[in-house]
């Protein structure tokens, strides 16, 4: 899946998190979707939904693709909030770029997993790092060429080359 939007980003980081779902502590990782706020009976969009192992719980999986600057406090309160709302078991936050000193406190304080994940991610070239990992793939094209010498060995007193073999 070839990078060309932020939905697209979206897209390829729940598939990641998908793959390394077991270190999250997810049995599932589900695609965009909504969920209604059990606080405010709001409705809120996910981009992703990982259901814990178990079936006890799910994490919201938010998706940001900032790449000038790291997700600032305010945007990790409102991550927050929508954990508390929807009653999740917690969140994940997906980035290009580290989250702000004031962002990773709030991250600390409410179970907010942060993600690392290159801009220009696909599912099959990525760098991803989180909870002391990092994952990285990488495909390259490569063209192989052989070249192949033949030597012919014989036998002592058989003719040579020059000399017709009957």
């Amino acid at each position: 899946m070839a990078l060309s939007s932020w939905r697209s980003y979206q897209e390829v980081a729940a598939y990641l998190v998908g793959q390394f779902k077991e270190h999250f502590g997810l049995e599932i990782v589900e695609g965009t979707q909504k969920v209604t706020g059990q606080r405010s009976g709001t409705e809120w969009e996910l981009d992703a939904k990982g259901v814990r192992i178990g079936g006890e719980g799910f994490m919201i999986v938010e998706c940001r693709r900032h790449t000038t600057s790291g997700q600032k406090q305010g945007h990790i309160a409102e991550l927050a909030y929508r954990i508390l709302d929807t009653q999740a078991a917690g969140g994940i936050i997906v980035s290009p770029l580290p989250l702000q000193e004031g962002a990773r406190k709030i991250a600390g304080a409410e179970g907010i997993v942060e993600v690392t994940l290159n801009a220009e991610c696909t599912t099959t070239d990525y760098v991803m790092q989180f909870l002391n990992k990092i994952m990285v793939a990488l495909t390259e094209k490569a063209t192989v060429m052989d070249d192949y010498v033949a030597v012919v060995i014989r036998p002592a007193g058989t003719p040579n080359s020059d000399q017709a073999i009957e």
